[in-house]
């Protein structure tokens, strides 16, 4: 591996992809490669991979850009170098590589998965679904033709997803028959929500319940025009946000028939400071969770807080038992999908956090941290005003009306089936992210 790589007769976006490698810049490196590999032959990728995977102590992702520069016309090296950039996070650079591997063998269904999956983990489901198509009568039940399901439905196109679906054996494998049932739930929820809502690519809500059958209590108010349809890239969170999700939890759990009788207190701070409140709005009795208890409303904060045996607990269903989630992760989500989630967003700071306070005369100033009790908390919710942001202006009227009309028109469908990780993916309603 050369130390350094001379500029001359390299484009512009390789020369800069260099200049990075050698500024130890590794995540400008990722993104600028993100930005311009279409522009970037194999081999140059490579190489410019190979360095930086060095630096970040990768020794299979370097080996396999070693053997990818040197050859990049094997199938084999071009296979292990996409599926070591899909076990590094960075399925951008796996695609490019599989394709090329996939046009030189194209019977190989190990290829053909691989690829599929770096196309999902970019979000690319049209493509994924053409990839699939074009396999025609070679496509094998499983994985293939339940991978084209999936991502005709993350592609939005229900139809087709539909007819494969039809042509979907179920599984002699018991290891995907959670994936069936995953998509035969995905159907079954379209058909219900397909009567109450519109189903297009702005329509949030609706594809948020029928991708992960939790029920979205409120849209962001900002830039639904400018990309983000109704999810947070970066939010401050606030007290007043906190009583408004409460409310349209109420009003969901009104709407669907659903009566807790007791509030359920998750461990960490921020889920025992929104369930104490949750329990004066709902006028119930707080208890400490516990998984057998029926009847309860489960409260947290964000459950990326959660420990993995408590996730485990949360993932099965215990009879009217309804799991509330204040602020749902869209880029990373939990292992376990809320039924009721107030908002979608990449990041979240809590009401509670250090945050940034804005100021008449200049810039915002850092603000500490809110150390008061999660009982204090809880009241400084329960007393904040609940106003919906009217933010831009840009984002469709949501008012409970219409939450309502959504909650009882779905009401059949929700709480059903095991409460799995949601797909990171957006789905057919995009949202810019950050990089």
């Amino acid at each position: 591996m050369e130390d350094r790589v001379p500029y001359a007769g390299v484009t512009d976006e390789l020369a800069k992809a260099w200049e990075l490698v050698q500024a130890g810049d590794l995540p400008g490196v990722m993104r600028h490669l993100r930005l311009n590999a279409e522009k970037l032959a194999i081999s140059d990728i490579a190489k410019v991979v190979e360095q930086a995977a060095a630096q970040a102590g990768f020794d299979d992702l370097v080996a396999a850009s070693s053997a990818l520069a040197a050859d990049p016309d094997q199938p084999q090296n071009l296979f292990d170098f996409g599926y070591g950039c899909i076990e590094r996070g960075i399925s951008y650079l796996a695609v490019p590589a599989l394709t090329a591997a996939l046009d030189r063998v194209p019977d190989s269904p190990v290829v053909l998965t691989e690829l599929v999956a770096a196309l999902e983990d970019e979000g690319r489901h049209r493509d994924a679904v053409a990839v699939l198509t074009e396999r025609g009568a070679a496509l094998r039940a499983w994985p293939d033709r339940y991978l084209l399901v999936f991502n005709s439905i993350m592609a939005g196109d229900l139809a087709g997803a539909k007819a494969q679906f039809g042509q979907l054996t179920a599984p002699d494998d018991e290891q995907w028959q959670p994936a069936y049932e995953r998509v035969w739930r995905m159907l079954d929820r379209a058909a219900t929500v397909g009567t109450v809502s519109v189903l297009d690519n702005r329509d949030l809500r609706g594809w948020h319940f029928v991708l992960t059958g939790g029920v979205l209590a409120t849209l962001s108010p900002y830039g639904f025009d400018q990309g983000m349809t109704g999810r947070y890239a970066y939010t401050q969170d606030g007290y007043d946000r906190c009583l408004l999700g409460l409310l349209r939890a109420r009003v969901i759990l009104a709407a669907t028939g659903r009566r807790p009788r007791t509030v359920s207190l998750l461990p960490d701070r921020s889920s025992q400071a929104l369930g104490l409140a949750a329990a004066e709005v709902f006028g119930l009795r707080p208890e400490p969770f516990s998984a057998r208890r029926q009847d309860t409303l489960v409260v947290a904060y964000d459950l990326t807080a959660a420990g993995d045996e408590l996730m485990a607990q949360l993932r099965e269903r215990t009879d009217g038992q309804v799991l509330y989630e204040h602020a749902t992760c869209w880029t990373d989500p939990p292992t376990v999908t809320a039924d009721i989630s107030t908002v979608l967003h990449q990041t979240v700071v809590a009401p509670w956090g250090e945050h940034l306070r804005h100021t008449a005369s200049g810039p915002p100033q850092p603000a500490p941290a809110d150390d008061r009790s999660v009982r204090e908390l809880a009241a400084e919710i329960t007393r904040a005003d609940p106003t919906p942001d009217s933010g831009d202006g840009e984002t469709p009227a949501d008012l409970d009306d219409t939450l309502t009309r959504f909650a009882a028109g779905v009401a059949g469908s929700w709480l059903t089936g095991p409460r799995g990780r949601a797909s990171a993916s957006p789905g057919p309603v995009p949202s810019s992210r950050f990089l």
